[in-house]
């Protein structure tokens, strides 16, 4: 049976307030700054099959639409009404849970006596235990080591609580009144989901509900394959980096072949470099994981503003996700930090949308977030604390015709800062900088937008800082069209005194009373050529603060003069000497990366992932360190000697290369070097 169109569209509209309203009452109710302030949180409603029919279009984590709950469902059965699951367990829940501070509520919505939908909603809990405040620091190495694995089990059951289940999570976090407020408010999330539920099947019928329950994903297909059909038939590949794991300092590639036919899209991550020995994997067990969906998420909003966020969406695309990569992790890979890999991802798939779609997808977006968490004593010194002071952003990448977003990235999560007012008065700091960062926008034609620059004071001795999420701090976002790449991740300790030093990536490091922590995020990229934007453009930039009078010169070929008019004699002088350019497809890498890929070109590294594959799991990463270690010796994290100095006589670097791979597997020498 067929469903009214008309009816549909009324009741996706009914489906989305009722999630919007979950929202509302989830966040309004809840404990920490990280959900109530910051909203790193999300709510759905799922259909019988786990699957999500309905999710609030701008309110909270908007990723996480193609997430599939069948497996917590079904390690928990003969559920009740009443019954509430919790688990934040990766691995048991088959990847529904990205890493262990996300603790998830699942409750069955009953009509006489049988299931008809599942609420859905998640918090991010500012701590769960573990090695470190927070939870999550990239040197750890396995699950074990994050904090409490919840596998599924039932937090209610028949509307009591499971006691057991709260005083075990009690003893096993830093944070114990905090996270049951939090837990409380997702209860008020779902029950508000249950009453909208009940509401429906009062007014349109369960027959109705139910059929929508097929009719709402079909109609998001239809119009995912409408937007789709946009790219170009063909096959694309693109790849990009982390800038290590941390306990190495060797780069993490992660590999995209694209192909297109007809509005249907399969995704191949084959060539992704293995799992590491640290916190940057991802548990997804083989699927396009929603942590793969914000780039495709992008596109099809963009062109079609009227979709229906629901797992349909997806159903065009297929994925190869080989397993025992950093996209496929095995248990108990650590996957704390997985927005990591997911980012960079992203920023691949960025890459072919633009080959397959040129002018209309937007440049790279920064490719971090870092989540500033300060861990230290109340002012009685009696009970230790654990806030999130700030989740920081870059701007949003430009895209032909439009300037990037500045000190704002919505395309993974509709997440807000913290008001200065709220961590000045629960955190024992105070804010001495938070504006945004002159230049770090890639430049171009159309300018990348901006990152934040942020400073605190510590106020009390005996802190830690933990800093997640330091990445592009060696390769930064790249540009598109001609446009520039953006400035890399910073971070400092008390960086105006003799003392002052770079912070480099890290699990975390002390603070005490006086001290000035600095944070200045990345941009995002430029698009089209910069010598080409609008020199009056050019000024306001300047003028506003985001385009120091330096970079105007250098970046953009516009001279201003004393009283900060555009001298259009010197400028059009200076924009002359540049004047013909062939841009055609082109992406700037900045020097780091092209340095790096004159020795380990794609080619080379897709042979040696073959190989390293083919060995047990136990023994990749060390071989794969061996062979890096023997090609750069000197290889060091970013803020040591560039990847440009210790790569000055890549036949060299090459051939030391060749005769590691020899070492390691006994075959044939490297393939020859590849064009992109």
């Amino acid at each position: 049976m067929k469903m009214d169109p008309v009816l549909l569209e009324i009741l996706a509209n009914k489906f989305v307030a009722a999630t919007e309203e979950m929202a509302s009452a989830l966040q309004r109710t809840a404990r920490t700054l990280f959900v109530k302030e910051a909203a790193d949180y999300a709510c759905a409603l799922l259909d019988l099959d786990g699957r999500v029919i309905a999710h609030p279009r701008a309110m909270g984590v908007t990723i996480l639409i193609n997430l599939d709950a069948s497996a917590a469902i079904a390690a928990v059965p003969d559920l009740e009404p009443g019954d509430v699951i919790v688990t934040n367990d990766p691995y048991s829940t088959e990847g529904m849970v990205s890493h262990t501070p996300d603790i998830t509520l699942i409750e069955p919505y009953f009509h006489r006596g049988e299931i008809v939908a599942y609420g859905w909603c998640f918090i991010h809990s500012t701590d769960v235990g573990g090695a470190v405040p927070s939870s999550i620091a990239p040197s750890l190495d396995e699950i074990y080591q994050e904090g409490l694995r919840i596998p599924p089990m039932k937090l209610m059951n028949k509307g009591e609580w499971n006691q057991d289940f709260v005083t075990i999570l009690k003893a096993n976090c830093r944070i114990p009144e905090e996270n049951m407020g939090d837990i409380r408010a997702m209860l008020a999330g779902l029950h508000r989901g249950r009453q909208r539920t009940r509401d429906m099947i009062e007014r349109h019928g369960l027959e109705t509900f139910l059929l929508c329950q097929d009719e709402l994903p079909a109609y998001s297909e239809a119009k995912a394959r409408a937007v789709l059909r946009r790219l170009a038939d063909g096959v694309y590949e693109f790849w990009d980096y982390l800038d290590d794991d941390l306990v190495s300092p060797i780069p993490v590639r992660l590999r995209i072949k694209m192909t297109v036919d007809g509005g249907s899209v399969h995704v191949d991550l084959t060539g992704t470099d293995p799992e590491v020995a640290a916190a940057y994997n991802t548990a997804t067990f083989g699927r396009f994981h929603e942590w793969f969906t914000m780039r495709f998420t992008s596109f099809m909003c963009t062109h079609d503003k009227t979709i229906v966020l629901n797992a349909g969406m997806y159903r065009p695309i297929t994925v190869t996700n080989p397993v025992g990569t950093v996209l496929n992790a095995e248990f108990p890979a650590a996957v704390g930090l997985r927005s990591n890999p997911a980012r960079r991802f992203n920023d691949a798939m960025t890459g072919v949308l633009l080959k397959a779609a040129p002018g209309q997808m937007a440049a790279p977006t920064p490719g971090t977030g870092l989540i500033f968490v300060l861990s230290e004593y109340e002012e009685t010194g009696t009970r230790k604390m654990v806030n999130v002071l700030e989740p920081l952003g870059g701007g949003m990448g430009a895209y032909k015709g439009h300037d990037g977003v500045d000190a704002r990235d919505s395309t993974m999560s509709n997440m807000a800062n913290h008001s200065i007012e709220s961590i000045e008065a629960q955190c024992g700091i105070v804010v001495r900088e938070y504006d945004i960062r002159a230049d770090s926008g890639g430049p171009g034609r159309w300018r990348g937008g901006v990152g934040q620059t942020f400073a605190v004071e510590i106020l009390r001795d005996g802190g830690i800082v933990v800093p997640r999420g330091m990445e592009r701090m060696r390769f930064p976002a790249w540009g598109v069209m001609g446009g520039g790449p953006a400035l890399p991740f910073q971070m400092f300790l008390n960086r105006e005194r003799p003392d002052g030093r770079l912070v480099r990536k890290i699990d975390q490091f002390a603070v005490n009373r006086g001290d000035v922590v600095t944070v200045l995020m990345p941009g995002a990229s430029g698009y089209g050529d910069p010598f080409e934007r609008d020199p009056d453009i050019v000024r306001r930039d300047v003028r506003q603060g985001f385009v120091s009078r330096q970079a105007a010169t250098r970046d953009y070929g516009v001279v201003l003069s004393g009283t900060g008019k555009v001298d259009e004699t010197a400028t059009a002088k200076l924009r002359a000497a540049r004047m013909g350019r062939n841009l055609g497809m082109d992406f700037d890498f900045g020097p780091e990366r092209e340095a790096w890929e004159t020795v380990f070109d794609d080619a080379t590294m897709c042979a040696l992932n073959r190989r390293l594959m083919a060995l047990p799991r136990s023994t990749r990463y060390a071989k794969r360190r061996w062979i890096f270690e023997q090609t750069v010796p000197e290889l060091s994290p970013p803020g040591g000697k560039s990847l440009s100095e210790l790569l000055a006589d890549p036949v060299a670097a090459r051939a030391r290369l060749s005769a590691a791979m020899e070492a390691a597997f006994g075959d044939a020498p490297l393939p020859g070097q590849a064009t992109r």
